[in-house]
């Protein structure tokens, strides 16, 4: 065979070499890449970032330490039959003095469809009280509302 027509053939196994490169390359960053970076605790984001994670995880105990006593004594419990959060988005924080917003968006998703699981996203927002030097929520939005429905001790 000439050298004119070994020529395209290694340019295709070069080609699709690069190309299998890339797609080894991108898979790798997308699995090892981590979850997000913990924001600081004292803050109102992180204070929310903190408690939709236990909602999420179904720690209604850890969820409740980040919630007032006004906010525990008015909670229903979880919202049966609704499906927990797939994740929660931050959006804004407005921080005042004695109070904070902070604004999220909820994604939630279900089982079935058949193009894979529907998903429904919302936005609505944590309204928190500074209690001490702590940032509480007092009001969390009714998808990530949870609680024991313990009395709170006074």
């Amino acid at each position: 065979m000439s050298d004119a027509a070994r020529t395209p053939d290694r340019i295709l196994l070069v080609l699709v070499g690069v190309v299998g490169l890339l797609v080894v390359v991108a898979l790798a960053v997308v699995f090892t890449r981590g979850g997000p970076a913990p924001l600081d605790e004292a803050s109102p984001a992180g204070v929310v970032q903190r408690y939709s994670k236990a909602v999420i995880d179904g720690d209604s105990a850890a969820a409740e330490k980040y919630l007032t006593d006004g906010a525990r004594s008015r909670c229903l419990g979880t919202y049966g039959g609704v499906p927990r959060p797939a994740r929660v988005v931050l959006v804004s924080t407005t921080e005042r003095t004695d109070s904070a917003t902070v604004r999220v968006s909820i994604v939630q998703s279900s089982q079935g469809g058949p193009f894979g699981p529907p998903e429904y996203e919302m936005e609505d927002a944590f309204m928190l009280l500074k209690v001490g030097s702590e940032w509480k929520i007092d009001q969390p939005p009714y998808p990530l509302t949870s609680c024991t429905l313990e009395p709170v001790k006074r």
